[in-house]
C-alpha cells in the first residue's frame, strides 16, 4: 500500500507516494545522517534530472539500506 507524504521543494509543495517499506529506509537514512526527512528529500531532488522523483527516491532507498 503507498503512503503518501508532502514537501516544499524548491518553494513549492509537492506530494511523493511510496510503499512504507521504502518511507521506512528513507527515514532511517535520513537519521543516520543527521537530517530530517524533507531535508534528504530536497537533496534527492536537486541531484535527480529528469528522473520522476518517487523513482529517484526509490533508488536512493535500495542504494541506502543496510
Amino acid at each position: 500500500m503507498l503512503k503518501k507524504r508532502s514537501f516544499s521543494l524548491a518553494g513549492h509543495r509537492t506530494s511523493v507516494a511510496l510503499e512504507a517499506e521504502f518511507w521506512a529506509v528513507l527515514d532511517d537514512a535520513a537519521r543516520r545522517e543527521s537530517l530530517a526527512l524533507a531535508a534528504l528529500v530536497a537533496r534527492i531532488d536537486a541531484g535527480r534530472g529528469t528522473r520522476p522523483l518517487a523513482s529517484a527516491l526509490r533508488l536512493y532507498a535500495l542504494a541506502a539500506r543496510p
